[in-house]
């Protein structure tokens, strides 16, 4: 659990910090008053403070936007355009919300879920979920790493076959290598500053994608867009709009794993430990409206991504009659590139696909790297409080995390029985995710920083259409 005693005396705020990041020996779940720091108050200042929303768009744009967004798309057309709107718009304000818990208290998500009741043997019931939640965490991104390797080994197959064990084995390799390599050091600075350029780069890639479909038989138009934004539903497609609603925006993993990000940017450590003083109402106040920028500033990013890939499956493969499903989506609309605009066209959509893919992997292995450390450390593993013994536990973890993924991706073709267990646990995490975010809201977020009746009934609405969804897949599943 993280320290957040006030100190015996009052330690005055410096002024806004330099450094848009917390100095690397510093321990950021120790808020002590030491890093107290007063916040930016205009736009352009708060801007020099993203950060944590980047490392968020990175773990949200995969295979659940890329693949599924798209393969949507082509089921049903431009007519739940709309939804990729209102399913990301809805979440935010659950992230926001425990974000602010988070800040005001030092703590991250980990550590309130385990005071959520009912408890049993002394941990919150959220707790244990997260620890059967350790087979999600470990198969989860097995497809999309194999997905990634998919991509690349087309465009560059190693052998005779791109499609063989041998191809595909090779490229996931190369993958599980790269992550390992790159989060060798455990730094929140290179977690950050890789994902804000992958980042930019897909989302650049997906913008770039959908207006090449202009002047080719597959143009869209502002038409087919006011189509999508008419908020209808055709009958028998609620099971589709109910699976979209559930498949894009923050899940209750990147919700988890914000609370994380904003803690070791520096936004705790900043506030300080809440010594009941106005000043520290202001200051809390101040980096919580950072966050909420960091936050809408990457709900934009991912959403736009997100939609221009619907929009992708909506005009090229809907017309058409094609609903391809898993890396199919990425060969059919490739080949269709291929023919309406050249080759090019065609390599520059799997080189961005397989981009795409890979951040989400390169995200992934730190978020979960953490939920895992911390939820070992719960059940008494180790002292989390220990930061050269956290480290290095997150080490260890990240290394086993892609080689996991990585063998079962290119081992499994279909683990079915894990994949339904993985979902039944994925449905009741996000139910969980949603009343621990209202429980600790109500329970131990300081009221004077709490934003007024509107943002807690659009937290309301967020937390029970979350639930819905998770009560929804966890019936769907049987």
């Amino acid at each position: 659990m993280s320290t957040s005693t006030p100190p015996p005396s009052a330690v005055p705020a410096s002024s806004t910090p330099q450094s848009t990041t917390l100095s690397a020996d510093v321990d950021p779940y120790v808020i002590d008053g030491a890093q107290t720091t007063e916040p930016p108050r205009t736009l352009r200042g708060k801007l020099r403070f993203l950060g944590p929303g980047m490392i968020t768009s990175a773990a949200v744009v995969g295979s659940g936007e890329l693949l599924t967004a798209t393969a949507l798309g082509a089921q049903v057309g431009f007519m739940l355009l709309w939804l990729v709107l209102v399913s990301t718009f809805l979440k935010v304000w659950v992230q926001i919300e425990l974000a602010r818990w988070s800040i005001s208290t030092g703590r991250v998500a980990l550590d309130g879920y385990k005071d959520v009741p009912p408890k049993i043997a002394g941990r919150g019931w959220i707790s244990w979920l997260v620890l059967f939640m350790f087979l999600q965490f470990f198969i989860g991104q097995a497809g999309v790493i194999s997905a990634s390797a998919f991509a690349f080994s087309t465009l560059f197959p190693i052998g005779p076959d791109p499609y063989s064990l041998l191809s595909i084995g090779v490229w996931v390799a190369i993958l599980v290598v790269v992550a390992i390599a790159i989060h060798a050091a455990n730094r929140y600075a290179i977690v950050e500053n890789i994902s804000t350029v992958l980042v930019l780069l897909v989302t650049a890639f997906a913008i770039t994608m959908v207006f090449l479909l202009g002047g080719t038989e597959f143009a869209w138009s502002l038409a087919d867009l006011g189509e999508g934004m008419r908020f209808q539903i055709a009958a028998g497609a609620f099971g589709v709009a109910l699976a979209m609603f559930g498949m894009t925006g923050v899940g209750a993993g990147e919700t988890t794993a914000y609370t994380y990000w904003v803690v070791e940017k520096g936004y705790a450590a900043w506030t300080g430990p809440n010594d009941g003083s106005e000043g520290w109402v202001a200051r809390a106040r101040g980096w919580i409206s950072v966050m909420k920028v960091d936050a809408w500033v990457s709900w934009v990013i991912y959403t736009v991504s997100t939609a221009a890939f619907y929009i992708l499956g909506a005009a090229v493969l809907h017309p058409q009659g094609l609903v391809p499903e898993g890396n199919d989506v990425m060969l059919t609309i490739s080949s269709i590139f291929d023919s309406a605009v050249g080759r090019w066209g065609g390599v520059l959509f799997l080189v961005g696909a397989g981009l795409a893919l890979f951040k989400t992997i390169l995200a992934n292995v730190p978020s979960l790297g953490r939920q895992v450390g911390h939820t070992l450390a719960i059940f008494g593993a180790y002292d989390w409080n220990d930061q050269r013994t956290r480290i290095r536990w997150q080490r260890v973890i990240m290394i086993i995390l892609p080689i996991a993924w990585g063998i079962l991706g290119t081992a499994v073709s279909s683990p079915l029985a894990l994949v339904i267990i993985a979902g039944i646990l994925n449905a009741i995490f996000l139910i969980g995710a949603a009343v621990a975010t209202l429980y600790l809201s109500y329970t131990q977020t300081d009221p004077r920083i709490r934003d007024g009746a509107p943002t807690m009934v659009l937290l309301w609405i967020s937390a029970i259409a979350i639930a819905f969804v998770g009560i929804y897949g966890l019936v769907n599943t049987f």
